[in-house]
């Protein structure tokens, strides 16, 4: 099966996986706060810490990794539209040196519309620049049950499954 690293691991990506896992796949979950890390753990992931506004900071999360979930769509805070424009573009720059192979970009949430709207346009002139496979994650991500089976479906055809 594949190692999956989903960057933003907070409830629903710790939900996400759990499902991963049950799948048969090996998850590594990303939070910048210490004190998260156990939630991830009692998840089943391993936890990584590292900041998706500064990139150098999840290089080392990538080894090993098939695909990546980059669940931003409810990011807050002041850089949150950088997470959907130059941080969401360096990732992918990024991942052309790794073993990665498929990402799941989440274009939907509480984020400002127009921003993941342009993050849905990074996320396709990475694709077809780098022909990294792309699925976006349009489920409304308070519909938590929904939201998981959307994205364990995401995931599992960017693996071919």
């Amino acid at each position: 099966m594949a190692r999956v690293l989903i960057v933003g691991c907070g409830c629903r990506g710790q939900g996400l996986a759990r499902e991963l896992i049950e799948a048969g796949h090996s998850v590594r979950g990303t939070t910048r706060d210490p004190r998260r890390t156990p939630d991830i753990t009692a998840a089943g992931a391993e936890p990584f810490i590292g900041d998706p506004d500064r990139i150098a900071t999840l290089m080392e999360a990538l080894t090993g990794v098939t695909i990546v979930c980059w669940l931003m769509g409810c990011a807050e805070g002041e850089n949150a539209a950088d997470l959907h424009a130059g941080r969401l573009r360096m990732m992918w720059e990024k991942l052309v040196d790794t073993p990665v192979r498929g990402v799941v970009y989440e274009a939907a949430g509480s984020v400002e519309p127009a921003v993941l709207a342009g993050g849905r346009e990074v996320a396709f002139a990475a694709h077809e620049t780098w022909q990294i496979p792309l699925e976006l994650l349009e489920a409304d991500p308070r519909e938590h049950e929904h939201w998981r089976a959307e994205a364990v479906a995401a995931v599992a055809r960017l693996l071919g499954e």
